[in-house]
């Protein structure tokens, strides 16, 4: 009996690509709203909206009633991140036939990860923050240094995660 440790199997020949992006969206979400959102409270969903692009009514974070309406949208971004990692973990485990618990230290689904966590970045920074303007990461004078810098990160991530998996072994 061979104690030689193989790659964790995955079914039909369907990598973890999809999956691990899959995750990433929704972890960064996570990390976008729990740091920028809840912690810092540097934005909300709709803390922009007096200088959109898009005609919503203004919801001042520093009002009751405009920090209620900010957190239930904050709340249905929660809401879609978890449904994100709720279908990555499913997409993984449907995927990943044999040793389970090793997939969690694959560098392919870290480098996935990362790749879902830089087009989180990259797509919400520039739907949210620049074509509709809705929030920015960090408003006042110099907000768009801020959006910059987040869109800068998301390509960063992107290309650490993807040369993070390119060098590990894809499960069979």
């Amino acid at each position: 009996m061979s104690t030689r440790r193989t790659a964790p199997v995955t079914t039909a020949g369907r990598g973890i690509a999809l999956p691990g992006i899959v995750l990433g969206i929704g972890m960064g979400g996570f990390a976008d709203g729990i740091l920028l959102h809840q912690l810092l409270q540097w934005h909300h969903m709709l803390t922009s909206t007096n200088t959109d692009r898009i005609g919503l009514k203004y919801y001042p974070p520093d009002t009751v009633d405009g920090l209620r309406m900010n957190t239930v949208w904050d709340g249905a971004f929660h809401t879609v991140t978890w449904l994100s990692v709720l279908i990555g973990l499913g997409l993984l485990y449907s995927r990943v036939t044999t040793d389970r618990r090793r997939m969690f230290r694959s560098r392919a689904l870290w480098g996935w990860m990362l790749v879902g966590w830089g087009l989180f970045n990259l797509v919400e920074g520039i739907v949210d923050h620049q074509v509709l303007s809705i929030h920015h990461v960090h408003g006042g004078p110099h907000q768009l240094w801020w959006d910059l810098g987040f869109l800068a990160l998301g390509a960063a991530l992107i290309a650490a995660g993807w040369r993070l998996q390119r060098g590990a072994e894809e499960p069979r």
